[in-house]
């Protein structure tokens, strides 16, 4: 693609961090991860950080840290990355899917409370694209009935809500390092929380359930666990990002107000909205459309990476087993939202001319 969707920022001082760990000869989880967690846990501002292999397994370990399982229900937004439902089938509880807002694209609060049942032990609420949640409504919600948020915060590094990054104020947060997210390792994950106990168990499991020891050999398997560890390798390249992650803040925001600028008045598109009291930090860029299909492949068809929003999960095969998941109350915004919401090329070597490129190709579809 001539202009594609994102392109990975990946500057000379992150090879040079990277061609240090493999000179070193230590290339598994080590002091250079380490090193990336503390700059991320400063960034973030909560007290704990501990990188994964993938946001998805850290999704699945802050569920079986809150010890969710078999007889469990877990609510989870209908418009999502499969991701988000996936990990409460694999940890055996059922998955509940809720509505979401259609014109903030995030879980709908309303259809949130009126699924909880007995079975509830916690929701996945999704800070989707780089909007935040309103976590007073959330914080009230888990107050009244006593159960946990553990949010899906992918694509939110450097969001904020009421002056606050989000990574702070759920129970558990997980973000993705994947390639599609403006800071990235290659694959890998964050989890964060405030909660001491939560947050031995999970640098526990990622690493075989190994705790220090006061034995001679100075390390005991306390538990069973697994390996989810994050190399030193990717780590480098996360710390080196980590270095320019306000540069590529403000590089995003003014993109996405160009965009904005650009769009502003046309006919036939509308843009998302944004949560009160929040920062959003644009991972994605999206607009809604009327015929999104028609203008998604005329753009490919002329260089333009352009893509869908995200998925409706009810409309997904693997979502059917009513033993599985089961879906509370109607699915009108998400429907709404997956046929409707386009993503548009974002990336900080982007180009005010190549945004120019792309409004117009959109322009002269809505018009032909």
């Amino acid at each position: 693609m001539r202009i594609p969707l994102i392109k990975p920022f990946i500057d000379e001082y992150t090879k040079k961090k990277v061609l240090e760990v493999l000179d070193s000869g230590h290339l598994t989880e080590g002091s250079v991860t380490g090193e990336f967690e503390s700059v991320c846990r400063d960034y973030i501002g909560c007290k704990y950080v501990i990188a994964v292999s993938s946001c998805t397994v850290g999704l699945e370990m802050a569920l079986r840290c809150l010890n969710i399982g078999p007889g469990d229900e877990v609510i989870v937004p209908d418009y999502t990355y499969p991701a988000t439902a996936d990990v409460v089938a694999i940890v055996g509880a059922k998955i509940v899917l809720v509505d979401v807002n259609p014109e903030t694209m995030l879980i709908n609060y309303d259809a949130l409370e009126s699924a909880i049942g007995p079975q509830t032990k916690a929701f996945i609420p999704v800070s989707l694209f780089g909007n935040p949640l309103d976590y007073m409504r959330l914080e009230a919600v888990k107050e009244k009935y006593g159960i946990n948020i553990v949010e899906d915060t992918a694509g939110a590094l450097g969001a904020e809500y009421l002056g606050k990054r989000v990574g702070t104020q759920a129970d558990i947060s997980v973000f993705s390092l994947h390639p599609r997210k403006f800071i990235t390792t290659g694959e890998g994950g964050l989890i964060t929380t405030n909660d001491d106990n939560w947050a031995s168990w999970l640098t526990s499991y990622k690493k075989f359930g190994l705790r220090p020891s006061d034995q001679a050999q100075g390390n005991a398997f306390a538990m069973i666990g697994s390996n989810f560890k994050l190399s030193d390798v990717l780590g480098a390249i996360g710390l080196g990002q980590m270095q320019r992650i306000n540069e590529l803040l403000s590089r995003r925001k003014e993109l996405a107000e160009n965009y904005i600028r650009l769009l502003n008045g046309v006919e036939g598109i509308r843009m998302p909205g944004i949560t009160k009291g929040g920062t959003h930090s644009y991972q994605s860029f999206c607009i809604f459309v009327e015929k999104r299909d028609d203008i998604l492949e005329d753009l490919r068809l002329n260089g333009i990476e352009v893509q869908i929003g995200t998925y409706s999960l009810h409309k997904e095969l693997a979502f059917s087993d009513s033993s599985l998941c089961e879906l509370r109350g109607g699915m009108a915004g998400s429907d709404y939202v997956y046929g409707h919401c386009l993503t548009l090329p974002l990336y900080h070597s982007m180009s005010e001319k190549d945004q120019e490129e792309v409004v117009n190709a959109i322009i002269h579809n809505l018009e032909g």
